[in-house]
């Protein structure tokens, strides 16, 4: 009896936005393991080269591409190298995402507000846009957003942050309904509470985690490796009927 290979990503290309640390760099590696050529990127070159190095050095392919996508020349200039050094991408993961202000939401200032919305909204949308245009000439692709379980129920001051999450998952299901004719298909993960930097200002508060644990039913914070096999489901043939779906990766959180 053979094993399957539902999870094969030989010759693939994949790009991993936020790669540089935490659940992206899980999710890159991973994808790599699998046989993906992945191109990982997030602002700074050297945390991406670093992993990309790790990858290469477990026998894996990666490319290190910087990329802020809150900055829309970047996202168009990422596009035109990935085109022009690949000619294709078959798996985009949407993961970089900004919370700067923690705070009331009445207190909640402009420009927090609008890097929020830039990197959170307008980057996952153009950056999927670019990538589904690149699908559409292959016939096939998946994007897969990191949204939030924020977006579902917001977390307490993190007013922004949520409302940006509630965005990503509407707009997994539009990329889903009108691209899904050029066989791209596009998902989207909701982590529950994650042990990663960017969110250690609850994992680190004693007394913001012991609140959370008692609403978590599995009792215990995610790693971020934990993160990385949904995605890899949803880049993958196994989950080839699955489409503008959220799915839940939050211990119970919000069952």
């Amino acid at each position: 009896m053979s094993k399957t290979n539902l999870f094969d990503l030989d010759g693939k290309i994949a790009f991993v936005s936020g790669a540089s640390r935490g659940i992206g760099e899980a999710i890159a590696k991973l994808l790599a393991q699998q046989g993906a050529h992945v191109i990982v990127s997030s602002r700074k070159i050297e945390g991406c080269q670093a992993v990309a190095d790790a990858i290469i050095a477990d026998g894996g392919k990666a490319t290190a591409i910087a990329c802020h996508i809150g900055e829309m020349e970047q996202i168009q200039s990422v596009f035109a190298q990935i085109s022009e050094q690949f000619g294709r991408l078959d798996i985009l993961v949407n993961n970089a995402a900004t919370n700067p202000q923690f705070c009331n939401v009445l207190d909640t200032d402009l420009s927090a507000f609008q890097k929020t919305v830039d990197v959170n909204i307008r980057g996952y949308f153009f950056m999927s846009i670019e990538a589904g245009k690149l699908m559409r000439k292959n016939g096939s692709g998946s994007i897969i957003n990191v949204a939030s379980i924020n977006g579902v129920s917001p977390g307490e001051f993190q007013g922004i942050y949520s409302v940006t999450k509630a965005a990503v998952i509407n707009m997994t299901k539009v990329f889903a309904k009108e691209c899904a004719q050029f066989g791209i298909r596009c998902n989207a993960l909701l982590p529950g509470l994650t042990d990663t930097k960017f969110a250690s200002a609850l994992v680190k508060n004693d007394s913001i985690l012991n609140v959370a644990l008692q609403r978590i039913p599995l009792k215990r914070v995610a790693d971020p490796s934990e993160m990385a096999g949904t995605v890899l489901y949803l880049a993958s043939d196994a989950s080839s009927y699955t489409t503008g779906v959220a799915l839940n990766v939050d211990g119970g959180f919000l069952s």
